[in-house]
């Protein structure tokens, strides 16, 4: 990990956690560190450059625009997992994308509008891919979803993440002015001291207008947040365990609830089973080694009295991004 120092370490915990929807923002970012705008944005793009940071923009929730998710595994011969890679890569629905260290060993998240069958949009792209197995995983709880990588001040580096109450979001009511700043906004964010004011002149909007709907948008909880997209492995955080516990029907609140209440966990989600996986909650589980991975897991299987788990540590990450939605 790269070391950072104080001014940047501050930095990059504000572009994750606070970053200002207004006209002037890296002015904003400078004051609260108390350095000038011109200052603030050469940071962050030395901080782009280090790899640190790979975009700054936006986040929504899918299901509120309309959108289905799911998490898809597929067991790929090895000898045809860079093709299969290269075909995930280039599918605009998916924003995650790893090689994991089980028989199961390609995992990613895969978005589609409603419009679009999801069984039909998997086999288009497992038959190209020789997928051997295939499954899907959707969600049925939401328990935690959301986390940025930055520093105590100290040094050390931390994770913070933001809990939901096991509710999904459901579709929400857009209307036009909020679908074409949606459209608009999803984009990396100029490093330039007036970085928002080309959207509302593309769109025919007043500026002030344009932010107050972005606000609109966050209050409502159809964009989760606006910020940096960080690299975790950059941050500290070398490990990452995709755990999956058993958990029987009248456990799984309360220990999804109790994972979500650690640090170290983030998107935590119950999920669906099949024939092929029998485990039902799943957590990220984010560290600086593979062996702190395995520690966490063994204290909140302790805590739940969930003992019947599999961890899958991922070897290789194909695909990061965030879904551009249309809407």
């Amino acid at each position: 990990m790269m070391r950072l120092n104080g001014i940047d370490q501050k930095l990059l915990n504000l572009l994750q956690a606070k970053f200002p929807l207004t006209g002037a923002p890296y002015a904003d970012l400078g004051l609260s560190l108390g350095i000038a705008e011109q200052e603030a944005i050469r940071r962050i793009e030395q901080l782009k450059a280090k790899g640190f940071i790979r975009q700054i923009g936006p986040v929504f929730n899918a299901a509120s625009l309309g959108y289905r998710t799911t998490l898809v595994a597929m067991r790929v011969a090895e000898a045809r997992l860079d093709k299969a890679a290269e075909i995930i890569r280039n599918h605009p629905g998916v924003s995650h994308a790893y090689e994991r260290d089980h028989h199961f060993n390609l995992w990613f998240t895969l978005a589609v509008p409603a419009t679009i069958e999801m069984e039909a949009e998997l086999q288009r792209l497992a038959g190209p891919i020789k997928a051997e197995s295939i499954f899907t995983l959707p969600a049925l709880r939401l328990f935690k979803l959301r986390a940025y990588f930055g520093s105590d001040g100290g040094g050390q580096s931390i994770m913070d993440t933001e809990a939901s109450g096991g509710i999904i979001p459901q579709e929400a009511r857009l209307s036009p002015a909020d679908r074409r700043v949606i459209n608009e906004l999803q984009q990396d964010l100029p490093l330039v001291p007036r970085p928002f004011a080309g959207m509302p002149v593309k769109l025919g909007m007043d500026g002030e207008k344009f932010l107050a709907q972005c606000q609109s948008l966050l209050s409502r909880g159809v964009m989760r947040r606006f910020g940096a997209a960080v690299n975790h492995r950059k941050a500290g955080f070398a490990a990452n365990a995709m755990t999956c516990w058993a958990a029987p029907p009248e456990k799984v609140v309360a220990a999804g609830q109790k994972l979500a209440s650690w640090r170290e966990v983030s998107h935590c989600y119950e999920r669906k089973t099949n024939p092929l996986w029998r485990y039902n909650l799943f957590a990220m589980i984010h560290a600086h080694t593979e062996e702190a991975c395995r520690e966490i897991a063994a204290k909140v299987s302790a805590q739940t009295g969930l003992t019947d788990y599999v961890m899958l540590f991922s070897t290789r990450e194909f695909k990061k991004t965030r879904v551009k939605y249309l809407v």
